[in-house]
């Protein structure tokens, strides 16, 4: 839609029969035919670079939304920027001077009255803007990363051929900017760029702006809500204008009204279910996050006709929900979506680090969401060059939790002075902030998705500043909780935040996550936490990693690490020999890596869905990549999950059987919206000649909504021994869920009294390393593919028929003539264990597109498995 030429948004079922339409009603997204150049390089005026005869030879082309970098590196002035230390040797300087963006757009002849505007999501940091050799604004007063900038240039547009020059100076030191902390290397131009979509808004002399649903919704019954559509009409004639203001839900919810409006004048006009019975609604269709329900969403219609003439319309779409929070009797944060508690889990999203995201990017990304079970991701920073990642989150029933980044409130990140509250401190930088706030809010609220903002993140904001952005959100969204740090800080404004964010960050055992109550274990809502490093495959290291750097650990493998405390792997490596025996060669490496990545994540996901309701939340530190790197990801940059990936699916799985770290016991979960059917949970304890030490079969019934119950504890185990733990969920004889442990008579002891924010440390280590003595096992494997529609299907059927257990066995879907691995893709099941003689199959999926025209295959690897591909 966005590359129509002009997206003439009508409502012809709306409007009177004979209505004539005599203003041009147009919405044109300003993304293709843009040109950069330096300043230093272009040292022409605005005047000359705006007008229609300028020679912009020798610029280079470029997409807006973008970045000067990501532009370079498309035009491939700079190569594999993200290979090796390659971004090292770009040049810093050559963004000192401001860069040119320039770009034209073609208008109709305008009738008179016409009102044409240009509209800047968002653009970083100063910029002149200039439009047919005039200057519209200047630098002074368009600042802010996250500012939202409108102009009325009717006057200065004309029919035909328009120019338009913006002069983009980059972010300085302590100037409230977007940027990614300690997640990896700061880009050489600090993101400068029309970061988000430019408009050219054509309407009659009323236009429409900051429309506004706002529900309530019965939340004892859900059999009744309340509609609130409020919209501000802007007169930009020097005549009073009447008309009529009209609004449609659906096909069958009509509101209008009669609107008078003086010369350059502007009202909010309020259509409240008070004054319009018809708002009211009967059996709503609610939206939910998808693990309790269905994402419900309806279509709003707005238009303005003076007379019989359309001068403006607008669509969007919402959702019939209420978010709220709450504090449980530990003190601790919690929020309800339709007067249900859940549990958030998700976690933290970051776009890429050239900011140059594909809609196909987000799309996968959102996708990998559903896929593994969360119903959450966090966004530390207004991320996203449009609205497209809250749209799709919007219809797949995924929460939002949107604030600002803690660059800002450390010195070495925001190049400024940062105190206790930050380093937004002067009455510039609050004024930015504060509208920038503002600005967000107007520009995301309608999305059902975006259940809360954070207005802090490590730190709180000064307390007179806290105040502007409370004021704001009591005039512009009352409708859904703030919260003032992401921190368990205590504001003097708005008291304490009740969330957490104590570590860890860096490797912890899974039994962490179930025995520490202090910091980050399964308490409370952590609102940033992980078991730090996820090491990808051989595959994506070989396009981040030269050959002759990959083996043994290099400075290129540190260079793509994290930064700061988080630049090594030693904690990770050290639990790694510990626990599972040394690494003899980057294959063994790899495949010790992955077991602790699927441990890892699987442990921390249990521990709190289990732990429901004393555990109210868990964002994992982080989601997806920057940039390639090995820590903090479920997915890595190049879209290959990581065995963590399906760690947190395993978790999160609707019905699912779990083993208890801290008590021995088995917990068996219902992370539905409704009272899970009776349950058999078939308990069973191996040892290492497979020989049976115990073993349980009972019945679960009536498992509530959204809770656990725990299953007597298993014997303890003989000092020095090692035991396999099979435990299987079954429905109706059916199976639902199965899980596969490890466990060691050794215990993960940890050094509690060493804590710190970024890890616990460990006293003594598990003993799997007799795993490493596993021989090779080769499982039957038979495949079948099909299509349908844009989709290619995997059906994968194995069976162990070896004498030992298959374990971590690792599915991927390629192409028959190529070794790289297909993505997105999507398996019901993978990195998962088969015992002697069990089978299993798996159901998976691709795009078709990204196997350009080859045939699929499926290959076979893991800890003891021979490779198989066919």
């Amino acid at each position: 839609m966005k590359h129509s030429y002009y997206l003439a948004l009508l409502m012809a079922c709306a409007l009177p029969a004979k209505a004539q339409q005599r203003w041009t009603v147009a919405d044109k997204v300003l993304d293709r035919s843009w040109k950069i150049q330096s300043s230093a390089v272009a040292a022409e005026d605005g005047k000359l670079v705006s007008s229609a005869g300028y020679n912009a030879a020798g610029w280079y082309p470029a997409t807006v939304p973008g970045t000067v970098m990501s532009a370079l590196v498309e035009n491939k002035v700079y190569k594999d920027v993200f290979f090796d230390k390659n971004m090292e040797k770009i040049p810093g300087d050559r963004f000192n001077a401001p860069w040119w963006h320039r770009t034209t757009f073609d208008l109709p002849q305008p009738a008179a009255g016409q009102v044409v505007q240009l509209l800047f999501n968002g653009i970083n940091y100063r910029a002149d803007i200039w439009l047919n050799g005039q200057q519209i604004a200047a630098a002074d007063t368009i600042r802010g990363g996250f500012r939202r900038f409108r102009f009325d240039v009717s006057h200065i547009v004309r029919k035909g051929v328009n120019v338009l020059a913006v002069k983009v100076t980059a972010p300085g030191k302590g100037e409230p900017t977007l940027g990614f902390v300690d997640w990896n290397p700061a880009p050489p131009d600090h993101n400068m760029g029309i970061w988000r979509d430019v408009h050219v808004l054509l309407t009659g002399p009323v236009a429409l702006t900051q429309p506004f649903v706002q529900t309530t919704l019965d939340t004892v019954t859900l059999k009744r809500a309340s509609v609130n559509v409020s919209t501000l009409l802007t007169n930009h004639s020097g005549k009073s204008v009447e008309g009529t203001l009209q609004g449609r839900i659906g096909s069958n919810i009509l509101v209008s009204r009669k609107v008078s409006l003086p010369p350059h004048s502007a009202q909010k006009i309020v259509f409240s279910p008070k004054e319009y019975p018809q708002l009211n609604i009967d059996n709503p269709r609610v939206w939910w996050t998808r693990d309790l329900g269905k994402p419900e969403l309806y279509q709003l219609q707005l238009q303005f006709t003076a007379g019989t003439t359309l001068t403006d319309t607008r669509q969007l779409r919402f959702g019939i929900r209420t978010v709220s929070d709450y504090i449980n009797e530990d003190g601790h944060r919690g929020y309800r979506l339709n007067g249900r508690k859940l549990l958030i889990r998700g976690g933290g999203w970051t776009d890429p680090m050239l900011l140059n995201a594909t809609p196909e990017y987000e799309r996968a990304g959102i996708e990998y969401a559903v896929h593994m079970n969360l119903n959450t991701i966090r966004m530390e920073g207004f991320w996203g060059s449009n609205h497209h990642l809250y749209d799709l989150c919007d219809q797949k029933g995924l929460l939002i939790m949107a604030g600002w980044s803690a660059q800002w409130e450390w010195d070495n990140y925001f190049g400024a002075p940062a105190g206790d509250f930050g380093g937004i401190q002067t009455a510039e930088q609050q004024e930015v902030v504060a509208q920038s706030w503002k600005d967000q809010i107007v520009w995301l609220r309608n999305h059902p998705s975006v259940f809360a903002w954070v207005y802090g993140s490590d730190k709180l904001p000064l307390p007179e500043l806290e105040r502007r952005y409370e004021s704001i959100l009591a005039e512009y969204d009352p409708t859904r909780p703030a919260l003032s740090s992401a921190h368990d800080n205590t504001s003097e404004v708005s008291g304490p935040a009740a969330v957490k964010m104590r570590g860890p960050y860096d490797y912890v055992p899974p039994v962490y996550w179930y025995v520490d109550d202090k910091n980050g274990g399964a308490f409370g809502f952590n609102t940033e936490t992980g078991p730090g490093p996820e090491v990808p495959y051989l595959e994506s290291l070989k396009k981040m990693i030269p050959e002759d750097s990959l083996w043994p650990f290099s400075s290129s493998w540190m260079y793509h690490a994290a930064r700061g405390e988080f630049n090594n792997l030693d904690n990770y490596n050290n639990a790694m020999v510990n626990r599972l025996g040394g690494y003899v060669s980057l294959h063994d490496y790899l495949r010790k890596a992955q077991y602790l990545n699927y441990e890892g994540m699987r442990a921390m996901m249990e521990a709190f869905m289990a732990n429901r309701p004393r555990a109210t939340g868990i964002i994992q530190w982080m989601y997806n990549s920057s940039w390639p790197k090995l820590w903090w990801q479920l997915y890595d940059y190049y879209l290959l999950p990581t065995a963590a990936f399906y760690g947190a699916r395993k978790a999160g799985e609707p019905l699912h059987i779990s083993y208890n770290y801290g008590s021995h016991q088995v917990d068996v979960v219902n992370n539905t919206g409704v009272t899970a059917p009776p349950l058999q949970a078939l308990i069973r304890v191996l040892d290492t000649n497979l020989k049976t030490v115990w073993q349980l079969d009972t019945i679960v019934n009536n498992l509530p909504a959204q809770d656990a119950v725990r299953l007597p504890a298993l014997p303890a185990m003989p000092p020095g021994t090692q035991w396999y733990l099979d435990l299987k969920l079954k429905s109706k004889q059916l199976p639902v869920s199965r899980n596969f442990y490890v466990l060691s008579a050794t215990p993960d002891a940890l050094d509690t009294a060493k804590t710190n924010w970024y890890i616990t440390p460990q006293q003594t280590y598990a003993d799997l390393k007799q795993l490493q003595q596993l021989p090779l096992v080769k499982p039957d494997m038979r495949t079948q593919f099909s299509r349908r529609g844009d989709t290619t299907f995997a059906r994968v059927t194995l069976k162990n028929t070896g004498s030992q257990p298959a374990l971590m066995i690792h599915l991927d879907l390629r192409g028959k003539n190529s070794s790289a691995a297909i993505v997105p893709v999507f398996w019901e099941d993978n990195d998962f264990t088969l015992l002697p003689g069990e089978s299993i199959t798996v159901n998976g999926y691709c795009y078709t597109k990204n196997l350009e025209q080859q045939p699929p295959a499926v290959s076979l690897s893991g800890w003891n498995i021979t490779p198989i591909t066919q």
